[in-house]
């Protein structure tokens, strides 16, 4: 079970919404350090990412991106700002009317 899980709903399909997983990739390696690795599938795709302390998968659908990560333990006890500064993230990216439907 992970320690953060993030859902989100939006009606980008799936083309824009590869644009914005991709755009987070970007800002992910950049501002955390994580090592990604993006696979693009015909419904879905899967990102998954990892870095020391921290390893998880960002799944995105034409309706969906959906974000869950495990920490380590130095991170655990973080988890709760992390998962703010993910949301935030998500939601910026998404946009003001994407990222208002959403679910946790």
């Amino acid at each position: 079970m992970p320690d953060i899980h993030i859902e989100r709903q939006h009606t980008l399909g799936i083309a824009r919404a590869r644009q914005v997983a991709r755009k987070w990739v970007r800002q992910a390696e950049q501002e955390f350090g994580l090592d990604c690795v993006y696979t693009e599938g015909e419904e879905r795709d899967v990102v998954t990412f990892t870095r020391a302390g921290i390893d998880g998968t960002v799944e995105v659908t034409a309706q969906t991106l959906t974000f869950d990560a495990t920490l380590g333990f130095l991170f655990s006890s973080f988890s709760e700002m992390i998962e703010q500064k993910i949301s935030r993230n998500l939601d910026a990216l998404l946009g003001p009317a994407e990222g208002g439907n959403r679910f946790a």
